[in-house]
């Protein structure tokens, strides 16, 4: 059985930083597709970033240069390091999880969320 649990939310002031982490139990790290999303109130989910099987990763635009997605594979972790945080980048985060198919991850497994709160 699958399971993805976010921690690391809260508040915070513009310009902090956070580090959300996903820890994962029934999803093999070394050959599935790993990533963060985002969702604030009425607005669709975004993706943030993916950490692949090959340990390269890729980031959305809208947080280059300050997000950064990592995995430590030994403790099944992936993480989410936020810096220089925004209001804008307030919402629920999302940890997901799922196999490489025909070319893209199928995020087939998806975590509780936890909330990040980002105050001018």
């Amino acid at each position: 059985q699958v399971q993805l649990v976010e921690s690391g939310g809260g508040s915070v002031a513009s310009g902090g930083s956070l580090r959300l982490s996903c820890a994962a139990s029934g999803v093999d790290f070394s050959s599935s597709c790993l990533g963060w999303f985002r969702q604030a109130p009425g607005m669709q989910r975004n993706w943030i970033a993916t950490s692949y099987r090959d340990n390269s990763r890729n980031h959305a635009q809208y947080v280059k240069g300050r997000f950064t997605v990592s995995k430590d594979i030994a403790k099944n972790t992936l993480y989410l390091q936020m810096d220089s945080l925004k209001p804008e980048d307030t919402a629920m985060y999302y940890c997901a999880a799922g196999p490489w198919i025909h070319d893209n991850c199928e995020w087939t497994y998806w975590g509780q969320g936890t909330q990040v709160t980002v105050s001018s």
